[in-house]
Parts: C-alpha cells; structure tokens; sequence
C-alpha cells in the first residue's frame, strides 16, 4: 500500500473555540475565541487593557499563569494539535518554532546573565549539533544583523548597559536566532519613542520576512498596527468582536467597540489664542551633569546632560516637550521640579529669581506639582486614595480638618472617583482610576505650575483618551501652566500650545504646535514625526493611514 499524502498546512496556526477560565468553573476570561495566521502573515491582535489579548496569545505557547486554565477549544500549530502533546513537545516547540517578544525586555532579559549567555542559551538547547563557536558565531552575525555596533563587545556585557530600544534589539535577535515560523510581539514597542519604534518594527519585520515568519503583533497603538500588519483581530472583554483586512476594517468599522477604539485616537484640538503675560516660570542657561564617580573596580567621568537650557511658560500655556529616549527630556523636568539640583543656571517664577533655602522656594515648591508616568510607583501602597490626595493640604496654614476634607472630597469627585474610592488603596485602582488620583493629588492645592511626565503612556487607547480629556478639563477650570513631557506625538497634537523638541540635551527646535508638527525646520524634528504614521478620519466613522511627510523607503503592508 502506497503511503499516504499529506498536504501543506494553509494555516501556520488555528485558534478555535478557545476559552479560558480562572479553574475549572470559576471566570471565564477568554471566551470561545477563533483566529488563524497563515505563513508569513502579519496580524494585529487589539484591545483595552484587560480584553484577554496577551492571554489569547501566550495560550498558544502554553504559556498562561496559574490559575488559568483553558477549559474548551483547540490550537493547531503547523498540523500539530497543542492540546494533545506533552509538556516535552511544547518545550521543544517554544522558541525553536514558536517565538515571543515582550512588552518590557529589561524584564524578560535576566539581569544576571551575560548577553552572549542569553543568545546562545536557545541554541544550545535546540540546536544541540552546533558547536559552541558556530553558535558564537551566529549570535555575532544576529548582533550585527539588528544594528548592534560593536556585537563582539556586546556578547560580554549586561541587559542593563543598554538603552530600552538596544535591549529590545537583542531580545528581538535571541528569538530570531532560531528562525520559528510563528513570532508573537506582545507590545514590543510601548516604552520607546518614535524613531526608535520604527527601527525596532523596522527590524522586525525584515527579520521574519527572510524566513516567512508570521508574526501576531499585540498592541493598543493603533497606526502602528495599521501601519505593520495585514489583518485586524479585535478583541473586548475576552472575546473577537471584529477582524478583518486592515484597511477596510479601519476605514468600515462594523462594530461599535471598533470605532469607540478609533476614536479614542488622539486628535489636533483647535489652536488656542493666550493673551500676552509675563512667564510663570522661566529657566536661563540651566545646566545639568550627572557627576562621575571613581571606585576601586571602576571610574567613570562626569556626563552633561543639559546644555544651557532656556525657556519660559506663560501663564494657561500647555508646553510639550518631545525628543528621543535619553535627549534630557525627564531631567528638564525633574530639574525645574527642584527634584534634582542643576549643575548651573537661573530659576524664575512669577518674575522673582528663587533658589534653594531663599524664602521664595518654599512658595515655588508648594505651587509646583507633578504628575508621574507610573502613578503605582508614586502612589504610596499603605495610604488610602484620600490620604494620599490630602497629604497636599497637610502646610497650609489656618485650613481646618473639615475643609481639607470637603477639598479632598471635592477634588475626587472632580476626576470621576467620588463616593467608595476615596477609602481604596493604590493597588485597587485600574490604571486609568491610579492616574486619576495621581492628577488629583497634584492638583488639589490648586497649584500654578504642573509638570506631566509621560501621564498616560502606560494607558490603553480608551483610557487614555478619557484621562486627557479629564486633564484639558481641569487645566481649563484651573487655569495651571502646564510642562507636558511625553513620546506619543499623537497626544502632544493634542494637548499642546507650543512644542520644545530636544536631542542631546538641547533645545534644538520650538514654536506654536502647529508650526513645528507642519512645518518643522530641523531634519531631526521632521524624523521625529515621520517615524509613526498618522490615523485620519474619513466619512463613515472609520480611520485611514497617512504619513505626515514623505512616506520612507522601508516596508510597507498593503494598506
């Protein structure tokens, strides 16, 4: 009897029916999902914060957290039914086969193991018949391959002497060393700026097409999915509620959740006009140097981070301040926050020169307020989210406990946590809710001058739609001056007056938003905002791919 025929698989993995719960009978958290992805096929997997997506996707590895457990559906991986193998073939299919990126990689790369050590890890175990200097050779070659300058010295040094878009690189090449068919990319690209995004992706997706690898990309960032991927997979609550070609889904959403996502995407507000005032805060020739230090094992030299900085804040004015990973921007802000002390320089607020223990800090500071990035590192676990928006009110003199406390009621109420969520602690918050009363804890001495740092960069689409309008909200009623630091260009379209653009610790370029995000006069800010495409509305409700300048010559999806 001749042997039997056995056809390609057409789908390189088919998810049917998937649900996942916490046991046997407890919450379902992912409710009969179905998708496929074919060889070499980009798919984008989209939804809030708690839609079920990153857990949808680590079930194809066998890879969801205790106590999930799925209690109904099938994948099927190149012809293989998951449900039937052991935990051995599942162990030898993980990153030989299948291959995953994470959202933070100073997390999944271990702190205390060499690069060369992690890269050549999966090749020892999958790829046993390779001698240890073919697999070192291969890992130079990947280095190399993904724009690390010196792959030699990169093989003997550590995850942490690398910035977030290096180490992502590397993450990117420890996976791609095995060449899998499948690549699932969990936010890869959430805490990088905008040219560094683009690069990763970049490299991303000339990595995989080599190989025809297909990639299942997870993400809220909308125009990055639609600038990358070949399909849409929608998810809300656990389960799809949508799925389709990217530009057609994009530009005919069918389903309201859909279009709720799309137009949760920041958008340009109208140019405001701001009568002419003296500044509220200003900085001259502001200096700062990371001070170097000497030590038996090692010696480094001083590094200057601020180059002479000068700027001025009007009062009501929103001024954004925007750059690449490591251009000084944090510091700008932390250094006019009196949280570090400037090397050199002149702080002014409100026409008055102010230095540390003259009799006006004490004033600066109290009108001063910051709103973090995390608000779950900056909200203290052990007070309750009245305490902790009260603990602003603890130097005003002659202001009794009552009052202070009709403030602080008045003040929750005013961000959308009124009533229960005043006893709550930090952890019992959602992100958006944590955010909220980080806005309110700063805020609540109706301070003149607020600094933003990346507020809503660790926040869903929807999320952090809500939180912006929330904070154009409470600057209008208040009338604060605003530093608002961020990467997300989309948000600073948004929110701001004028833009600050730095690289290398300078101000290289500002001016109204309008002039610097259309008519941008440094090549440096014109690469800055032709990095990541923009969504635009088209009649119909939906959303269509645009660049903002020259497309550029890199790959580009069928969109």
């Amino acid at each position: 009897m001749s042997a039997p025929i056995t056809l390609p698989y057409i789908k390189l993995v088919d998810v049917s029916g998937l649900t996942l719960a916490v046991g046997a009978k407890g919450r379902q958290i992912v409710s009969d999902v179905s998708f496929s992805v074919s060889p070499g096929e980009f798919v984008g997997l989209v939804g809030e914060s708690g839609s079920g997506k990153t857990q949808a996707a680590r079930a194809i590895m066998g890879l969801t957290p205790l106590p999930l457990v799925r209690t109904a559906g099938r994948i099927v991986f190149e012809g293989e039914d998951l449900a039937e193998v052991t935990e051995a073939r599942l162990r030898s299919l993980r990153g030989a086969r299948i291959g995953m990126v994470f959202q933070e990689p100073m997390t999944s790369l271990n702190p205390s193991s060499t690069i060369g050590a992690q890269l050549d890890e999966g090749l020892a175990l999958h790829r046993p018949q390779l001698s240890k200097t073919m697999r070192r050779e291969l890992a130079l070659d990947m280095l190399a391959r993904v724009g690390i300058a010196d792959p030699k010295a990169a093989l003997g040094a550590w995850p942490h002497e690398f910035s977030g878009g290096m180490r992502q690189r590397m993450m990117l090449a420890s996976v791609m060393l095995l060449e899998p068919s499948l690549l699932i990319a969990d936010e890869p690209t959430t805490a990088l700026d905008a040219v560094v995004q683009r690069d990763v992706l970049e490299l991303m997706v000339n990595l995989t097409r080599e190989h025809n690898t297909a990639v299942l990309l997870i993400s809220h960032d909308l125009p990055m999915v639609a600038r990358y991927t070949d399909r849409i997979i929608v998810m809300k609550q656990g389960e799809v509620v949508e799925s389709g070609n990217t530009a057609t889904l994009l530009a005919t959403p069918s389903q309201p959740y859909t279009r709720k996502l799309l137009e949760a995407i920041p958008r340009r507000q109208p140019a405001r006009i701001l009568p002419a005032a003296d500044p509220v805060v200003e900085v001259r020739g502001l200096v700062f140097d990371y001070p170097g230090h000497k030590r038996w094992f090692s010696k480094t030299a001083a590094k200057r981070v601020l180059h002479g900085i000068d700027l001025a804040i009007q009062p009501k004015e929103i001024v954004a301040v925007v750059g690449g990973s490591g251009s000084g921007k944090t510091t700008l802000g932390r250094a006019i926050a009196g949280l570090i002390k400037p090397t050199e320089g002149e702080l002014r607020f409100k026409g008055r020169s102010i230095q540390r223990r003259d009799p006006g800090w004490r004033d600066y500071r109290l009108n001063c307020q910051m709103v973090f990035q995390d608000p779950y590192s900056s909200l203290n676990p052990r007070m309750t989210i009245a305490q902790l928006v009260g603990e602003g009110l603890r130097l005003i003199n002659g202001m009794s406990n009552a009052d202070k406390q009709a403030r602080v009621a008045k003040m929750l109420q005013e961000v959308g946590l009124d009533g229960k969520y005043g006893d709550r602690y930090a952890h019992e918050l959602s992100g958006g809710q944590r955010q909220r009363a980080a806005i309110a804890r700063a805020l609540v001495r109706h301070p003149s001058f607020v600094i933003a740092d990346e507020p809503v960069s660790a926040l869903d689409v929807t999320v952090r739609a809500q939180v912006l309008e929330l904070f154009a909200e409470l600057q209008d009623r208040y009338g604060f001056s605003c530093l608002f630091i961020s990467h997300d260009l989309g948000v600073v379209e948004q929110v701001a007056d004028r833009v600050l653009v730095m690289q290398a610790g300078r101000i290289i370029e500002q001016g109204s938003r309008d002039a610097v995000f259309d008519q941008p006069q440094e090549p440096y800010t014109r690469q800055l905002l032709s990095a990541i495409p923009a969504l635009i509305p088209v009649p119909g409700g939906g959303m269509q791919l645009k660049w903002r300048f020259d497309q550029p010559d890199t790959l580009v999806a069928a969109i």
